[in-house]
């Protein structure tokens, strides 16, 4: 039988938040993992939004200038006959 069951540890004791459907005395395994703190949604977001803050809005032009440029390009081929 496997579970995950959440719990907090404390010094060399795990407090489980619900009991484990296993009788007392049994001997199990256990895996510790921590899990990933949750992010508020859009937190990626506000962390990356200052990245390209310092480069100079002409070089933004730029690129987008060539992006634009390069999505009006024909990439279809001919097919020869």
């Amino acid at each position: 039988m496997t579970r995950i069951i959440h719990g907090v540890v404390h010094g060399n004791t795990i407090e489980l938040k619900e009991h484990p459907g296993v009788p007392d005395g049994q001997e199990v395994e256990v895996v510790v993992r921590v899990p990933a703190p949750a992010r508020a949604w859009g937190e990626g977001i506000r962390r990356s939004a200052g990245a390209l803050a310092n480069d100079p809005p002409e070089e933004d032009d730029k690129i987008l200038k060539e992006i634009y440029e390069d999505r009006k390009r024909d990439t279809r081929r001919e097919i020869p006959e």
